[in-house]
């Protein structure tokens, strides 16, 4: 600090307050600092300043990453509902279906982690608008596919998107929290889970009246996806060497030893095994059961899977703060195992109480993949692409393996069966007990 300058002698007087908060006594003070005294006083007013701009959470680049989200996730889920579609143009088996869920599923999960590794290292902030450009080659060639083997090839090129896109993006929001991790994480799901809801409806809008090749119109979707995340890209790059880059991705000591990090990894996976295998059941085939049960058209089949995915959208929005508030670790148990016994009635319910069951599991389900995420990036701090890949990668993966496993189920016995089995996949959710508590050991380095 500058050394306090000698000050005239003047009779001492209130002086007006001006709209800067400064006074006519400190502007007259002012007045007769020396320039260099000045320009220090200038540099201490001004660092707070600076300092609050980038303390705050960045919700315009959280708002950017969802909305992208929305439309990457959406531009995917038409690939799902697309799926009677498919069946019937090439008369596909529901094992087909499956392996079109596997390539979507395997092409991303197993880049995934690949990516976020790499990205840990040496970050790549425009490779987010790159990968939206094979999701919109994906969406042409699935437009204008004309077998089961393109159609596989479009739906691997519309996952190597999604490879890329989930790891950055999760870093970026984690970069953009200012430590509301799970605030953070909950707005970039939640635009995917309403993509993913939006889907199925914009395929009975416009696809299942129109045919395969409407799907051409989504792709414009993912040229603005790419406008959007050009300006993403931009901040991302700015920040990476700035403060919030810096304290956002950074280590931090959590007090826990290898071997318990390791062993709540590990029950974490089997979270994720449990409630993706069961999502993979309801987003892959549920339209198939209402038709084979019920007797449903595919289009009212289709809105009845976006009222599913809408409840998703809702569950991820309150996950994220809710862990925040009051721990992560009762945000994950609460959410698989509280799905358990809605998911065990499924199956015997009838046509209004299956709806109605399948909202309060997507609602109730959803609310713990934030979380999860959250919880595994503050296990390994520092590594905050390497987990999200994990996770994320993880996450398709096993969907794809459970919508080919199911798919081959259902056609060796009946669409019903698959139901009843996944019905006790929720109660894995009594692992979570097992995780350490988080607010009890985490500390700074």
């Amino acid at each position: 600090m500058p050394a306090r300058q000698a000050r005239p002698c003047w009779r001492r007087s209130p002086g007006h307050i001006h709209l800067d908060g400064t006074s006519d006594m400190n502007q007259a003070t002012a007045s007769t600092m020396p320039p260099a005294s000045t320009a220090a006083a200038a540099t201490t007013d001004a660092a707070p300043a600076a300092a609050s701009k980038t303390a705050g959470v960045a919700f315009g680049v959280l708002g950017a990453i969802s909305v992208t989200h929305l439309l990457n996730d959406m531009m995917q889920s038409v690939l799902l509902a697309l799926y009677p579609v498919l069946k019937g143009n090439f008369d596909l088996s529901f094992a087909q279906v499956g392996v079109i869920t596997l390539a979507f599923q395997f092409s991303s999960s197993l880049l995934q982690p690949l990516i976020g590794l790499f990205t840990d290292k040496k970050p790549q902030p425009f490779s987010l608008p790159i990968a939206m450009g094979f999701t919109f080659m994906g969406l042409l060639l699935l437009s204008q596919a004309w077998n089961f083997p393109s159609v596989v090839l479009a739906a691997a090129l519309i996952g190597m998107g999604s490879s890329v896109f989930h790891p950055e993006s999760s870093r970026v929001a984690r970069m953009a929290s200012a430590g509301q991790h799970g605030l953070a994480q909950s707005i970039f799901q939640v635009g995917g889970n309403l993509g993913s809801s939006l889907g199925p409806l914009l395929a009975a809008l416009l696809i299942v009246p129109h045919g395969q090749h409407s799907v051409a119109w989504f792709s414009l979707a993912a040229l603005l996806a790419m406008a959007i995340l050009y300006g993403v890209s931009r901040w991302y790059k700015f920040h990476l060497t700035s403060a919030r880059g810096k304290k956002s991705l950074g280590k931090v000591d959590t007090g826990l030893t290898r071997r318990e990090v390791k062993r709540a990894l590990v029950v974490l996976l089997v979270l994720v095994f449990s409630k993706y295998i069961y999502l993979a059941g309801l987003n892959s085939y549920f339209t198939f059961y209402l038709m084979h049960r019920f007797g449903m058209s595919i289009q009212n089949a289709q809105y009845c899977l976006f009222v599913f995915l809408f409840a998703v959208a809702i569950g991820t929005v309150v996950g994220g703060p809710v862990g925040d508030r009051i721990g992560r670790k009762r945000v994950i148990w609460g959410s698989i195992l509280g799905a358990a016994p809605f998911a065990l009635v499924l199956p015997f319910a009838n046509l209004f109480w299956t709806i109605v069951l399948v909202f309060i599991i997507g609602l109730v389900i959803a609310s713990a993949f934030s979380a999860i995420l959250v919880y595994a990036q503050e296990l390994v701090p520092g590594k905050t692409g390497t987990i999200s890949g994990l996770f994320f990668g993880l996450a398709f993966g096993m969907a794809g393996i459970g919508a080919a496993a199911l798919g081959t189920l259902a056609d060796a016995t009946s669409i019903e069966f698959v139901y009843h089995v996944c019905a006790f996949l929720p109660l894995l959710g009594v692992t979570a007990f097992l995780l350490p508590n988080m607010r009890n050991h985490r500390k700074v380095a």
